[in-house]
């Protein structure tokens, strides 16, 4: 009865359009209330589930892909993108998913890497006579590989949620071949789009011009070396990187671009500010959700249950991919996290997979969530900025989910594409 109480107090709100952190936090109170638990275990876990020192680690580096964003890195990538793979058939749809592979393995942000990128690609490719639609639907599902390739500050929420015990350096690592395998199957889709609707390519600069423009990117694409390198080295943790991180961007967008103008530089702080307050939020009231699914002995009864569907591991696999696609559908991606790792990650390592390896899963699903209808706050972004209707792009998007949904089940069911490059370098 208790867990009828919880979910259908929480489904109750979100029908009701109820903000999620508010959903989170009044269905556990009515749970709570209910089993006779006082009210203010509540307020506890909340503040216990937002005071983790990793955390620190997400405002700045939500705070670094704001001063990057408004700093005119995303452009200087955009060009440089443009001058390496431009001159293909439907080069801009191209240009589209490498500045995405780019920009966000700087931001580590899907909403960042739409609202930078798509900001200016949308109305470009649309101004080059590309169909509005097809230029949503890349640009939506080209974003959600910054959640992947490092630095992800969703990767720090799932070590957090999986109680500490994964290393965000071996998460950071096992992003690199699924990151890249992400950006070339979307490649991929969106050739083979532009070539059946016959779009237009752009002339090829010279080398002269692309190591020009590869020389002026440089300082920005240093961003995430420095974090990766830094971190893999054990010279600095991951909060202590993404510190750094923030310094570094001021520098290169201040000092060395000269393009951070004051009024920019306003901008992308109360940006990380709001972002950073939503976020921590929907931390705070997911873990107290997610006590009260641990208390309740969710995962042990989804485990007994899914066994009693089938005793096959990799159909047990498939059906939780199936229940996190289902559920990325509805909810954003944060409280989800912190919700379905206490949940599917003992079911999972009970089945023999490495909790990297689900890290990864998890974000490649989720990600997959975030640009699907009704809650796709992705696709919400990407339809605002190319000012299109949902209705038009989700009509035409089936072949980018295709290619993401296969992805995602080569992830799930070949460890070394995430377990490769930790087990090389870290082990």
């Amino acid at each position: 009865m208790e867990l009828i109480v919880l979910f259908g107090t929480f489904i109750f709100l979100l029908l009701l359009g109820v903000p999620i952190a508010v959903t989170l936090g009044g269905s556990a109170m009515a749970t709570v209330v209910y089993m006779d638990i006082p009210p203010m275990i509540v307020f506890q876990r909340m503040a216990s589930g937002m005071n983790v020192f990793s955390l620190m680690a997400i405002p700045f580096f939500i705070y670094a892909g704001e001063l990057m964003q408004h700093g005119g890195i995303s452009e200087r990538l955009v060009k440089l993108a443009n001058a390496m793979i431009g001159h293909i058939r439907g080069g801009l749809g191209l240009v589209n998913v490498l500045s995405s592979m780019l920009f966000g393995g700087i931001s580590g942000s899907a909403v960042a890497d739409v609202s930078a990128l798509g900001s200016t690609l949308i109305p470009m490719m649309k101004e080059k006579g590309y169909d509005p639609d097809y230029a949503v639907n890349v640009t939506v599902t080209s974003a959600t590989i910054g959640l992947i390739v490092p630095p992800s500050h969703n990767m720090i929420i799932y070590s957090i949620a999986a109680g500490g015990t994964v290393s965000v350096s071996a998460l950071f690592m096992a992003g690199f071949i699924p990151g890249i395998l992400s950006g070339l199957s979307l490649m991929v889709a969106t050739y083979l789009v532009a070539i059946k609707r016959g779009y237009p390519r752009e002339t090829f600069p010279g080398f002269k011009t692309l190591i020009l423009l590869f020389a002026h990117a440089l300082p920005g694409l240093m961003t995430a070396i420095i974090i990766i390198g830094g971190v893999l080295s054990g010279i600095f943790t991951a909060t202590e990187s993404a510190a750094i991180a923030v310094i570094y961007a001021l520098f290169v967008t201040g000092f060395f671009y000269r393009s951070l103008k004051w009024k920019n530089f306003v901008a992308a702080t109360l940006g990380a500010v709001k972002t950073t307050a939503m976020v921590l939020l929907i931390i705070g009231t997911a873990a107290s959700f997610a006590w009260l699914l641990a208390l309740n002995q969710v995962p042990d009864r989804l485990f007994m249950l899914l066994q009693t569907i089938s005793d096959n591991p990799l159909v047990i696999m498939l059906m939780v991919n199936v229940i996190l696609l289902f559920l990325g559908t509805f909810m954003d991606m944060s409280p989800l996290i912190i919700i379905c790792t206490p949940i599917f990650l003992p079911v999972m390592t009970q089945l023999g997979m490495d909790p990297v390896q689900f890290g990864i899963v998890l974000m490649v699903n989720l990600g997959i969530g975030l640009v699907t209808p009704p809650v796709g706050s992705v696709l919400f972004v990407g339809c605002a900025v190319g000012n299109v209707k949902m209705e038009d792009t989700t009509r035409t998007i089936w072949p980018f989910y295709l290619v993401m949904v296969i992805t995602l089940l080569l992830v799930t069911y070949i460890p070394a594409i995430s377990m490769f490059v930790p087990n090389i370098l870290i082990n």
